[in-house]
Protein backbone atom coordinates (compact mmCIF):
# COMPACT_ATOMS: atom_id res chain seq x y z
CA UNK A 1 0.00 0.00 0.00
CA UNK A 2 1.35 3.35 -1.08
CA UNK A 3 1.02 5.56 1.73
CA UNK A 4 1.40 9.31 0.15
CA UNK A 5 3.98 9.84 2.02
CA UNK A 6 7.11 10.24 -0.63
CA UNK A 7 8.54 13.46 -0.33
CA UNK A 8 6.67 14.49 3.00
CA UNK A 9 8.43 16.58 5.65
CA UNK A 10 7.93 15.48 8.86
CA UNK A 11 8.83 16.33 12.39
CA UNK A 12 9.16 13.51 15.30
CA UNK A 13 9.78 15.78 18.63
CA UNK A 14 11.72 13.13 20.95
CA UNK A 15 12.64 10.98 18.25
CA UNK A 16 16.20 9.55 19.39
CA UNK A 17 14.70 6.22 21.16
CA UNK A 18 11.64 3.81 21.73
CA UNK A 19 8.50 4.97 19.65
CA UNK A 20 10.04 8.19 18.40
CA UNK A 21 12.97 6.85 17.02
CA UNK A 22 10.80 3.80 15.65
CA UNK A 23 8.40 6.06 13.88
CA UNK A 24 11.35 8.28 12.31
CA UNK A 25 12.55 5.65 10.59
CA UNK A 26 9.24 4.11 9.34
CA UNK A 27 8.58 7.51 7.76
CA UNK A 28 12.15 7.33 6.33
CA UNK A 29 11.85 4.00 4.52
CA UNK A 30 8.22 5.46 3.34
CA UNK A 31 10.27 8.26 1.53
CA UNK A 32 9.72 11.13 3.79
CA UNK A 33 12.14 13.82 4.64
CA UNK A 34 12.20 13.91 8.30
CA UNK A 35 13.75 15.86 11.21
CA UNK A 36 14.13 14.60 14.91
CA UNK A 37 14.87 16.11 18.56
CA UNK A 38 16.07 15.06 21.80
CA UNK A 39 18.29 15.81 24.63
CA UNK A 40 20.99 13.41 24.49
CA UNK A 41 23.60 13.86 22.16
CA UNK A 42 24.43 10.24 21.42
CA UNK A 43 21.46 8.76 20.65
CA UNK A 44 20.26 11.36 18.72
CA UNK A 45 23.20 11.28 16.32
CA UNK A 46 22.98 7.47 15.91
CA UNK A 47 19.53 7.16 15.09
CA UNK A 48 20.17 10.58 12.45
CA UNK A 49 22.76 8.53 10.68
CA UNK A 50 20.36 5.41 10.69
CA UNK A 51 17.41 7.98 8.76
CA UNK A 52 20.50 9.51 6.52
CA UNK A 53 20.91 6.02 5.42
CA UNK A 54 17.66 5.81 4.55
CA UNK A 55 17.52 8.85 2.03
CA UNK A 56 15.78 11.94 2.15
CA UNK A 57 16.75 15.02 3.65
CA UNK A 58 17.44 14.88 7.80
CA UNK A 59 17.38 17.46 10.02
CA UNK A 60 18.03 16.53 13.94
CA UNK A 61 19.12 19.14 16.87
CA UNK A 62 19.37 18.60 21.06
CA UNK A 63 16.04 20.38 22.51
CA UNK A 64 14.51 20.48 25.39
CA UNK A 65 10.96 20.57 24.28
CA UNK A 66 9.70 21.97 28.11
CA UNK A 67 11.24 24.83 27.22
CA UNK A 68 9.20 26.77 24.87
CA UNK A 69 12.40 28.60 23.05
CA UNK A 70 14.52 25.62 22.50
CA UNK A 71 11.25 24.29 21.29
CA UNK A 72 9.95 26.81 18.98
CA UNK A 73 13.93 27.00 17.56
CA UNK A 74 14.17 23.58 16.95
CA UNK A 75 11.05 23.67 14.87
CA UNK A 76 11.45 26.43 12.91
CA UNK A 77 14.82 25.52 12.09
CA UNK A 78 13.40 21.90 10.62
CA UNK A 79 11.19 23.65 8.95
CA UNK A 80 13.82 25.70 7.40
CA UNK A 81 16.10 22.48 6.81
CA UNK A 82 13.28 20.62 4.97
CA UNK A 83 11.50 23.59 3.57
CA UNK A 84 8.07 23.15 5.23
CA UNK A 85 6.04 20.87 7.66
CA UNK A 86 2.99 18.67 6.08
CA UNK A 87 3.61 16.07 9.91
CA UNK A 88 4.19 16.79 13.42
CA UNK A 89 4.63 13.42 15.37
CA UNK A 90 4.09 15.09 19.67
CA UNK A 91 6.06 11.82 21.30
CA UNK A 92 7.95 13.03 24.39
CA UNK A 93 6.83 12.13 28.18
CA UNK A 94 8.57 13.39 31.16
CA UNK A 95 7.36 10.20 32.69
CA UNK A 96 6.31 12.16 35.78
CA UNK A 97 4.96 8.53 37.97
CA UNK A 98 5.56 10.53 41.72
CA UNK A 99 2.42 12.24 43.08
CA UNK A 100 4.69 15.35 43.59
CA UNK A 101 5.55 19.26 42.25
CA UNK A 102 8.60 17.52 40.33
CA UNK A 103 5.96 14.72 38.76
CA UNK A 104 3.20 17.17 38.18
CA UNK A 105 5.68 19.20 36.62
CA UNK A 106 7.43 16.76 34.42
CA UNK A 107 3.92 15.76 33.21
CA UNK A 108 2.43 18.89 32.33
CA UNK A 109 5.81 20.82 31.12
CA UNK A 110 6.86 17.96 28.72
CA UNK A 111 3.62 16.05 27.86
CA UNK A 112 1.03 18.15 27.89
CA UNK A 113 2.54 21.71 27.07
CA UNK A 114 4.89 20.18 24.35
CA UNK A 115 2.19 19.47 22.55
CA UNK A 116 -0.09 22.13 22.78
CA UNK A 117 3.22 25.13 22.23
CA UNK A 118 4.60 22.73 18.95
CA UNK A 119 0.93 22.77 17.75
CA UNK A 120 0.88 26.29 18.21
CA UNK A 121 3.61 26.70 16.07
CA UNK A 122 3.48 24.28 13.03
CA UNK A 123 -0.27 24.95 12.66
CA UNK A 124 -0.35 28.50 10.58
CA UNK A 125 2.94 26.56 8.20
CA UNK A 126 0.48 23.74 7.37
CA UNK A 127 -2.19 25.96 6.67
CA UNK A 128 0.00 27.82 4.21
CA UNK A 129 1.08 24.44 2.39
CA UNK A 130 -2.97 23.44 2.44
CA UNK A 131 -2.97 21.03 5.27
CA UNK A 132 -1.10 18.44 7.25
CA UNK A 133 -1.87 15.99 9.94
CA UNK A 134 -0.43 16.04 13.44
CA UNK A 135 -0.04 12.67 16.42
CA UNK A 136 -0.06 12.39 19.72
CA UNK A 137 1.12 10.07 21.46
CA UNK A 138 -0.82 9.10 24.76
CA UNK A 139 -1.35 5.58 27.07
CA UNK A 140 -3.88 3.76 28.05
CA UNK A 141 -2.74 5.21 31.27
CA UNK A 142 -5.06 7.95 30.06
CA UNK A 143 -8.12 5.31 30.35
CA UNK A 144 -7.87 4.15 33.73
CA UNK A 145 -7.74 4.68 37.52
CA UNK A 146 -3.73 5.83 37.73
CA UNK A 147 -2.33 3.26 39.97
CA UNK A 148 -0.53 4.67 43.56
CA UNK A 149 1.99 7.48 42.48
CA UNK A 150 1.36 8.00 38.84
CA UNK A 151 -1.65 10.37 38.72
CA UNK A 152 0.33 12.85 37.29
CA UNK A 153 0.94 10.89 34.45
CA UNK A 154 -2.41 9.70 33.68
CA UNK A 155 -3.93 13.11 33.84
CA UNK A 156 -1.44 14.64 31.17
CA UNK A 157 -1.97 11.67 28.78
CA UNK A 158 -5.91 12.44 28.93
CA UNK A 159 -5.29 15.66 28.21
CA UNK A 160 -3.26 15.07 24.77
CA UNK A 161 -6.08 12.87 24.17
CA UNK A 162 -8.60 15.37 24.44
CA UNK A 163 -6.45 18.20 22.97
CA UNK A 164 -6.46 16.25 19.78
CA UNK A 165 -9.79 15.68 19.88
CA UNK A 166 -10.77 19.82 20.59
CA UNK A 167 -8.16 20.51 17.61
CA UNK A 168 -8.92 17.93 15.46
CA UNK A 169 -12.73 20.13 15.02
CA UNK A 170 -10.75 23.82 15.59
CA UNK A 171 -8.64 22.64 12.54
CA UNK A 172 -10.54 20.55 9.85
CA UNK A 173 -11.56 23.91 8.26
CA UNK A 174 -7.32 24.63 7.47
CA UNK A 175 -7.51 20.73 5.88
CA UNK A 176 -5.02 19.64 9.33
CA UNK A 177 -6.41 16.27 10.78
CA UNK A 178 -4.94 15.55 14.98
CA UNK A 179 -5.35 12.13 15.87
CA UNK A 180 -4.06 10.31 19.21
CA UNK A 181 -2.31 6.90 19.30
CA UNK A 182 -2.94 5.34 22.66
CA UNK A 183 0.07 2.41 23.74
CA UNK A 184 -0.09 -0.17 25.87
CA UNK A 185 2.86 -0.93 27.80
CA UNK A 186 5.70 -1.19 25.26
CA UNK A 187 9.35 -2.60 25.94
CA UNK A 188 12.89 -1.91 24.05
CA UNK A 189 16.25 -1.91 24.77
CA UNK A 190 16.89 1.24 27.70
CA UNK A 191 12.65 1.81 28.03
CA UNK A 192 11.07 2.05 31.24
CA UNK A 193 9.58 -1.57 30.90
CA UNK A 194 13.07 -2.77 30.00
CA UNK A 195 14.15 -1.42 33.23
CA UNK A 196 11.53 -2.73 35.25
CA UNK A 197 11.86 -6.39 34.04
CA UNK A 198 15.50 -6.23 35.13
CA UNK A 199 15.43 -4.28 38.31
CA UNK A 200 11.57 -5.49 39.31
CA UNK A 201 10.39 -8.85 38.04
CA UNK A 202 7.57 -9.09 40.11
CA UNK A 203 5.61 -5.62 38.86
CA UNK A 204 7.03 -6.57 34.81
CA UNK A 205 5.17 -10.16 35.55
CA UNK A 206 1.98 -8.40 37.02
CA UNK A 207 1.87 -6.19 33.94
CA UNK A 208 2.63 -9.06 31.33
CA UNK A 209 -0.25 -10.61 32.88
CA UNK A 210 -3.03 -7.86 31.79
CA UNK A 211 -1.90 -8.39 28.27
CA UNK A 212 -3.91 -11.50 26.52
CA UNK A 213 -0.95 -11.47 24.03
CA UNK A 214 1.58 -12.91 26.66
CA UNK A 215 3.78 -10.04 25.54
CA UNK A 216 5.02 -6.35 25.38
CA UNK A 217 4.39 -4.10 22.93
CA UNK A 218 6.90 -3.11 20.72
CA UNK A 219 8.16 0.75 19.26
CA UNK A 220 7.55 -0.52 15.86
CA UNK A 221 4.18 -1.65 15.93
CA UNK A 222 3.17 2.28 17.64
CA UNK A 223 5.19 3.08 14.71
CA UNK A 224 3.13 1.61 12.10
CA UNK A 225 -0.36 3.01 13.48
CA UNK A 226 1.55 6.38 13.75
CA UNK A 227 2.77 6.81 9.81
CA UNK A 228 -0.62 5.18 8.95
CA UNK A 229 -3.13 8.21 10.56
CA UNK A 230 -0.37 10.48 9.65
CA UNK A 231 -0.64 9.56 6.00
CA UNK A 232 -2.95 10.29 2.78
CA UNK A 233 -4.80 6.90 2.95
CA UNK A 234 -6.19 7.61 6.77
CA UNK A 235 -7.25 11.26 5.12
CA UNK A 236 -10.83 10.84 6.49
CA UNK A 237 -9.56 10.04 10.16
CA UNK A 238 -8.94 12.48 12.68
CA UNK A 239 -9.93 13.07 16.50
CA UNK A 240 -9.84 9.45 17.03
CA UNK A 241 -8.11 7.58 19.61
CA UNK A 242 -6.42 4.67 18.22
CA UNK A 243 -5.30 2.19 20.98
CA UNK A 244 -1.69 -0.51 20.08
CA UNK A 245 -2.26 -2.01 23.32
CA UNK A 246 -3.23 -5.90 22.35
CA UNK A 247 -6.08 -5.76 24.33
CA UNK A 248 -4.27 -4.78 27.41
CA UNK A 249 -7.10 -2.05 28.23
CA UNK A 250 -10.91 -3.92 28.58
CA UNK A 251 -13.02 -1.02 28.29
CA UNK A 252 -14.38 0.42 25.22
CA UNK A 253 -13.41 3.75 25.55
Amino acid sequence: MDLGLAGKNVVVTGGSRGIGRAAALEFAREGANVAICARGEEALAATRAEIEALGGKTYAARCDVADAGSLERFLTDARDVLDGVDVLVNNPSGFGLSDDEAGWGASLNVDVMATVRATWCVVPWMAARGGGAIVNVSSIAALEASPIGSPAYAAAKAAVLTHAKSMALQLAPQRIRINAVVPGSIEFAGGVWAQVREHDRPMYDSVLATIPYGRMGTAEEVAAAIVFLASARASWISGAMLAVDGVQHKGLF
